[in-house]
């Protein structure tokens, strides 16, 4: 009896956590500083980081005691690669949704977060030719996010997010080659 006492009570406190949330929106963005990693890519093709830009609406929902809740963000975003002296470089509609941890005191309060992004490409050259190989984007990505940051009276969030991508964004047919989309992304969002 007392085990069922105990789990009823922490069923309704669990419950009623999503009534004490604190939620707030805002807006996101910051630099992209991006690149492709090509699976097994020849030692005669040199490339290098892009930097590009991100910007969207922002959503957080955080349990008030516990520091626990989750952010998601609707983002366009700019990724890409230079190979040689051509900037290969597309546009997409990123949607991270990040589990988050806070902790710290109300004013200055650190943050860690991590989960999972979609991504549908919205620009950019569907084919580029690059020394006599053609390198083709792919309209869907997906991958994970794991970032850091600080969060100062309770409206301003810097921070810092490594996003890795997981599926194939880019394909040289030619050489059996394909990339995923990595980065960093560099960001400040206002909360209201």
């Amino acid at each position: 009896m007392k085990r069922i006492c105990l789990f009823i009570l922490v069923w309704l406190s669990v419950l009623a956590l999503p009534a004490q949330a604190q939620f707030s929106w805002g807006v996101k963005g910051g630099a992209n500083i991006s690149n492709i990693h090509f699976s097994d890519l020849p030692e005669t093709f040199s490339k290098s980081n892009i930097t590009g830009f991100h910007i969207g609406p922002t959503i957080e929902l955080m349990a008030p005691l516990v520091g626990l809740g989750f952010d998601a963000s609707l983002l366009y975003s700019q990724t890409g690669v230079e190979m040689g002296r051509q900037e290969i470089k597309s546009s997409y509609l990123d949607i991270p949704v990040n589990l988050k941890w806070k902790f710290g005191l109300p004013m200055l309060k650190i943050y860690a977060a991590a989960g999972p992004y979609v991504g549908f490409r919205l620009g950019g050259a569907k084919i580029w030719d690059v020394i006599s190989d053609q390198i083709s984007a792919k309209s869907f990505s997906a991958g994970v996010n794991i970032g850091a940051g600080v969060e100062l009276f309770r409206h301003l969030q810097v921070g810092a997010t490594y996003q890795l991508g997981l599926t194939d964004n880019y394909s040289m047919e030619k050489l059996n080659l394909s990339g995923k989309n990595r980065g960093w992304q560099l960001s400040a969002a206002i909360l209201f």
